[in-house]
């Protein structure tokens, strides 16, 4: 059971990111270069994208749980797991609250940044849980890897942190959408390897 659910945090990025893909090319109206990804919840095909975030953030959850099992009692046993599993969650709000029609999109919706009603607010809050949780995963992670002499894993765990976070945070609005795309991307192939490396075994000591 623990390598199955393993298994979901392997799936669960190339699935999001493809179907993310799919209809950003085939959405009438929609630019990924110009709208956020949640405005795809919206409009008669919104279902999709919303199942999207909700299934995508359950299988991290299963993921995390997997992880819980294999790497408790030992470093970074318990907070590792846990926030792999605050990404799970993310996603999840920000499947169940739908975000506010804006910048043009749906068809006919106002131009500009729209107001914010109760439900906008709550998923903005999930992609800075889902993004931001695991960043900082990252670095729980690179400390368990560094008692065990990984220095490759440790590396990646950094890199892997740096890249989220100028993903996210540079300044320039253009082009945020694709980048918090790419940023998802980083973090959700993070998670799969490590997924790997503990179905493989992760050992407790260096050597």
């Amino acid at each position: 059971m623990k390598y199955k659910l393993l298994a979901c945090g392997v799936v669960a990025g190339p699935l999001f990111v493809a179907v993310v893909l799919i209809q950003a090319f085939t959405r009438e109206g929609y630019d990924l270069g110009h709208h956020p990804i949640s405005l795809l919840s919206l409009g008669d095909r919104g279902w999709i994208q919303i199942a999207n975030f909700t299934v995508t953030g359950v299988l991290y959850v299963a993921c995390a749980a997997g992880m819980w099992r294999a790497l408790r009692p030992g470093r970074s046993g318990t907070w590792g797991p846990l926030l792999v599993g605050l990404l799970g969650a993310g996603l999840i709000v920000g499947g169940v609250f739908v975000t506010d029609a804006g910048a043009g999109y749906p068809p006919g919706a106002p131009a500009g940044a729209p107001e914010i009603s109760w439900h906008g607010a709550l998923h903005g809050l999930g992609p800075m849980l889902a993004v931001g949780g695991m960043t900082v995963g990252c670095l729980v992670f690179a400390r368990r890897f560094a008692a065990l002499g990984r220095w490759g894993w440790v590396a990646a765990c950094v890199v892997t942190a740096v890249a989220a976070l100028v993903l996210t945070a540079w300044p320039d609005p253009e082009g945020l959408s694709v980048r918090l795309l790419l940023a998802s991307a980083v973090l959700f192939a993070f998670v799969a390897a490590l997924a790997v490396r503990v179905m493989r075994g992760l050992p407790d000591a260096a050597g």
